[in-house]
């Protein structure tokens, strides 16, 4: 029987070594079928995917609107009587919008531009006409330079009971008021920043400036006067280079009003000691312009935080004294506004606590100690709450305060996973509302009555991918947690009305079409509301990419990815592989919901290739504590393991895939890390394409590189505490290099700076090594208008070396004059 097994196994052993021999190298890239998917094109056959829910003011209904290839819809959904209607016949507003506008316009072509629900009862919008008229000042509404001219935009009224059409445009626009305001929750005051400091003005001189800014009857009054460019009020950094013109700007300031309007609070930094960083635009006119700006580097000195109380009625403010750590960092609560609050205000900070008191986090420069923080509005001084402790760094996520100020629901790693727990006020751990192996990612309600609290999780639905993220309800007691929205899906958003009774759910996979459901607070279906169309898509010949699951390099930990194929795709032929590859720790390139932004997956593919994308250990942060920061202390070498053993499962699961000829890819940290890995294993890696990449993250900002490798704190024995920042650098790997590599970098990259390639480059050169580098003229970090230029010069690069087509092709790139 043994003899009898082992011949077998011989056998089939032999038949795949043979269908694998006959296998024909893919030699000759696809040009014309990558052309088809670029994002131009793209954007021409796939519109929505998602629901975005507008809610009206004083219901649970919302409208929102929905684009296919058959036009854009708009659509008044009332949750309460389970109905979705169309807002108007867009036939009928497109015949009463040309016979006013005199310009043709039809269902399908009707750009409505700026609607918005006006007190539940009518929608305003705009429609730009191909009449010219005299230009208007942008800052005063005055007449422009002489002869100027601009289209006319018509503002039209359109009553929701009534369905009747109004023209507006002459109408002076009534109770607007400008965006930089941050009014009071009263309404009588709203304070902003002009010249570094704060100023204030009422209601009645808000709605002149709206209409024009330069208005001398305005009257605005000044609340601070020591303000400067390196040490300004409004809670953001400013501009130490603007100029007296930008300075006269009103902008808006990072602070939150107590719930009476007594009081507000912000944090003042001080960048006095952070040095500037610069870049040259060799493209300004008449001369190269030198950019300036403000950037910490690890190990520098930090910018100082104060955390100020105003008393607006005194027209007065203090100092709190929250002195704990060196070099610490302040933080108000920061949560988006309720659906409510959009019409009034935009993001900003919110007021935690009551009249009379309010909660703020604390955190050391090396994240490993966190504080939540009470301060009493009549005293000067803080008082610590809630401490978190790790060795490696804390999360910071928001906090609800709740029962009239009594109980505080914090999110916390403290047990190795995310999770809520329930304090009261003063600190006191009452319970722990959910545990388990499962990560909680966000809250999203509160019903304080029936004492349920709604939140996003990862990983609770055994067999799922632990990325799906679903909607569930827990009681406070931590008795009861309730999944709401089952499916093998990744519910990617999910929006709850202010009451917490329903919610609108826009989930996928990356094998789906993207759909939009609502539900009620129980998890029932209410509704489905809309299928993408990828109609267009499908008629081009797209395919959904294909999931997979390897193992990581301990041979333990489950790695998850996913597999782009030509479209074309001929199981006996042999592709090379390329890994799309960002590191984290922050997130992973892996995708877990469909998207159309495939330019450098499914459409790379297209050329020839197997592209994958696969999570690494140390990557995302929505699975275990030890998953997120197993990079720590290690931030160059930390996931290049584990990109090449999924690599090597893949070549051995799969027979088209040639394992022998490896390529990767990645943008910023994805370019750091692909140099890396064509460094690190020189003998494995084919060739690498690496864009905009940290390579040396000691001149890479202070904030990404400290918390995700780690900051040492000394404390010498005189006292004096400095921080010592020491990370591997790519430039030390640069004598390994045998394969193609072949560096990016937009020359004004002030996220990233070049400095951080050309040290790579120069180390290189000194190692006498071939390599191959392009600069990109006047782009930022994200390449910007080259970056269609960048795909096809990747696509030469990898179709040349990864299958040796070296096809003569013209100097000018045809494929972009088709995109």
């Amino acid at each position: 029987m043994n003899l009898l097994k082992k011949a077998l196994f011989t056998v089939c052993a032999l038949c795949c070594g043979m269908l694998y021999a006959q296998q024909t190298p893919v030699t000759k890239a696809n040009y014309e079928l990558a052309e088809r998917f670029s994002p131009k094109k793209i954007g021409k056959m796939v519109f929505s995917t998602k629901v975005q829910p507008n809610y009206f003011k004083n219901s649970n209904k919302f409208w929102y609107s929905y684009t296919t290839s058959s036009g854009t819809e708009y659509y008044i959904v009332d949750p309460s009587a389970g109905t979705k209607r169309k807002l108007w016949d867009m036939a009928e507003l497109a015949a009463r919008v040309t016979e006013i506008t005199k310009d043709p316009f039809d269902a399908q072509h009707l750009p409505i531009n700026s609607l918005e629900l006006v007190d539940d009862k009518y929608f305003t919008f705009e429609i730009k006409s191909s009449l010219m008229v005299p230009k208007k000042d942008k800052e005063d509404g005055n007449n422009a330079k002489k002869g100027a001219k601009e289209n006319k935009v018509f503002k039209f009224k359109y009553d929701i009971a009534s369905g009747k059409l109004t023209d507006i445009s002459e109408e002076e626009k009534k109770d607007d008021y400008p965006g930089w305001a941050r009014f009071s929750p009263d309404g009588k005051y709203a304070v902003y920043v002009k010249k570094y400091n704060l100023w204030y003005m009422d209601a009645e001189n808000l709605k002149k400036a709206a209409k024009d800014e330069k208005d001398s009857t305005i009257v605005e009054h000044q609340l601070t006067t020591d303000g400067t460019a390196d040490f300004p009020y409004g809670g953001r950094y400013a501009d130490p280079y603007a100029t007296e013109k930008e300075l006269e700007k009103r902008v808006p300031a990072q602070l939150a009003w107590s719930p009476d309007s007594r009081h507000f609070i912000m944090v003042r930094t001080d960048v006095s000691n952070i040095k500037p960083l610069w870049v040259i635009d060799v493209l300004a006119n008449p001369r190269p312009k030198l950019e300036a700006y403000k950037y910490q580097m690890p190990g520098e000195p930090s910018p100082k935080q104060h955390l100020y109380l105003f008393d607006f009625n005194e027209k007065s403010s203090k100092v709190i004294k929250t002195a704990a750590f060196k070099d610490q960092t302040l933080t108000m609560e920061y949560r988006p506004f309720t659906h409510k609050e959009q019409y009034e205000d935009f993001f900003s900070p919110v007021w935690l606590g009551d009249n009379g008191r309010f909660y703020f986090k604390r955190t050391s420069r090396d994240l490993k100690r966190m504080d939540i923080c009470s301060v009493e509005v009549t005293a000067d001084s803080c008082r610590t709450v809630i401490e978190e402790r790790l060795n490696t760094y804390v999360e910071k996520r928001e906090t609800r305060l709740i029962s009239n100020g009594t109980e505080l629901i914090h999110w916390s790693e403290r047990d190795g996973w995310a999770h809520l727990y329930l304090f009261s006020s003063d600190g006191k751990l009452k319970n722990r509302i959910t545990r388990g192996d499962w990560h909680v990612d966000q809250i999203l309600g509160v019903d304080e009555a029936k004492r349920i609290v709604y939140f996003t999780a990862c990983g609770k639905e055994k067999g799922e991918d632990p990325y799906y993220r679903h909607l569930y309800s827990a009681t406070l007691d931590g008795t009861t947690v309730k999944l709401l929205n089952p499916g093998n899906y990744d519910f990617e958003e999910t929006i709850m009305t202010d009451d917490n009774r329903y919610f609108v759910c826009n989930f996928s996979r990356v094998d789906t079409t993207p759909k939009s459901a609502l539900y009620d607070n129980t998890g029932r279906k209410i509704m489905d509301l809309e299928t993408a169309d990828l109609s267009q898509l499908f008629a081009m010949g797209y395919k959904f990419p294909e999931i997979f699951k390897v193992k990581a390099g301990d041979g333990i930990t489950d790695l998850y990815g996913v597999m782009y194929k030509p479209f074309d795709f001929d199981s006996t032929k042999l592709y090379p592989i390329i890994e799309y590859v960002y590191p984290g720790p922050q997130t992973e390139a892996n995708n877990s919901a469909w998207s159309k932004s495939m330019n450098r997956i499914d459409r790379l593919a297209q050329l020839g290739f197997v592209v994958v994308t696969v999570g690494n250990r140390g990557g995302h942060p929505n699975r275990s504590k030890w998953y997120h920061n197993f990079g720590y202390g290690n931030l160059r070498d930390y996931g290049l393991e584990d990109k090449k053993v999924a690599v090597q499962q893949l070549a051995a699961r799969y027979p088209f895939i040639n394992g022998k000829k490896v390529g990767i890819h990645g943008h910023s940290g994805g370019g750091f890390m692909s140099t890396a890995a064509i460094l690190k294993y020189p003998d494995f890696f084919t060739a690498a394409v690496s864009c905009a990449g940290n390579h040396d993250n000691s001149i890479y900002n202070r904030w990404w590189s400290e918390q995700h490798h780690g900051v040492l704190e000394e404390i010498s024995e005189k006292g004096d505490t400095t921080f010592k920042y020491r990370i591997d650098t790519n430039q030390e790997l640069a004598k390994n290099l045998k394969g193609h590599l072949l560096l990016i970098t937009g020359d004004i990259d002030n996220n990233v700076h070049p400095g951080g390639t050309i040290r790579v480059v120069n180390a290189l050169i000194k190692a006498n090594k071939r390599f191959d580098m392009l600069i990109l003229p006047g782009q930022r970090h994200s390449f910007g208008t080259m970056d269609e230029y960048f795909f096809w010069r990747m696509a030469d690069y990898f179709s040349k070396y990864l299958m040796g087509d070296n096809t003569p092709r013209p100097v000018e790139i045809p494929e972009m004059n088709n995109n």
